[in-house]
């Protein structure tokens, strides 16, 4: 469940759609809405975006895709970030601009109200000083004049998620992966309060140096095992792991798309998820 509404395990992130950098139109515009479209006659009825991807362009090509939206889709988007002329990653928390922000993506994906808006958070440096309750009250806000279902909380530290609680939160968005698993205390607390982990960058990343869960070499092990590819052995750890655990591997590609949506079927048996499980980052409060 995320807010209260039955989704599939396996979702679909739209950071992939715009062009090289998460910025303008996509190399291939036909493409990126048979992938929509494709996703949607999968299964997948949960969809990660946000304004600031192109900026305005994931979430045009999921209108021109897909409205008016299938009954059961779930659409998730967030807040508190935008981009400079440059295409530059900004922070955008201030109250009035967490509000600019739900109303623009209410604009662009034609809804009168959006299951969940993600709070992202950025450091307090980067975050021009803006408490975290603040943002919380106006989350609040706007859920309590309709325009937001739930409310959903990324990038976040464990003290920062035990603050938002009372503000009754829906998911959690924190990178996370087989690899990388220093937020597993975080995972914790979602667990004992049935908040949904949806993690970022699942595979790994180029970001951050973070490895890529692709080429370790047990992966790769289970992979020949099972019959399935890296990325799906990853992918099926995730959600052997946890039951809270949703998943939104991003792609552009037609091919990624059906082999993440298949990672459902992939069944990891005891031996190969000691092994995986025993691959754990040290976590850390």
């Amino acid at each position: 469940m995320l807010a209260g509404r039955p989704v599939a395990r396996i979702g679909y992130g739209a950071m992939q759609l715009p062009g090289p950098g998460v910025l303008g139109p996509p190399r291939d515009r036909a493409n990126a809405l048979t992938v929509l479209r494709r996703a949607v006659e999968l299964g997948i009825n949960h969809i990660d975006t946000a304004q600031y991807y192109g900026p305005d362009v994931a979430n045009e090509l999921i209108h021109a895709a897909l409205h008016p939206y299938p009954d059961d889709l779930v659409l998730v988007t967030k807040v508190g970030a935008d981009r400079d002329r440059r295409g530059g990653w900004i922070s955008a928390q201030r109250p009035h601009e967490l509000r600019a922000g739900v109303e623009a993506n209410l604009r662009s994906l034609e809804v009168e109200r959006i299951d969940v808006v993600n709070l992202r958070l950025s450091g307090a440096e980067r975050g021009r000083g803006v408490d975290l309750d603040s943002q919380l009250a106006e989350m609040i806000a706007l859920r309590s004049e309709g325009k937001i279902d739930g409310i959903g909380i990324s990038t976040v530290n464990i003290d920062q998620l035990r603050q938002a609680l009372p503000a009754g939160i829906a998911c959690v968005q924190n990178a996370y992966n087989l690899l990388d698993r220093a937020d597993e205390p975080l995972l914790d607390v979602c667990r004992e309060h049935d908040i949904a982990w949806v993690p970022y960058f699942p595979l790994g990343s180029a970001f951050g140096g973070m490895s890529k869960v692709t080429r370790h070499p047990a992966v790769l092990a289970a992979a020949r095992a099972q019959g399935a590819t890296p990325a799906q052995v990853g992918l099926a750890w995730l959600l052997a792991h946890d039951p809270h655990i949703l998943l939104i591997p991003g792609t552009s590609s037609l091919e990624h798309l059906e082999e993440n949506v298949a990672a459902a079927d992939v069944r990891l048996d005891a031996p190969a998820m000691a092994v995986l499980d025993a691959l754990a980052t040290p976590a850390h409060d």
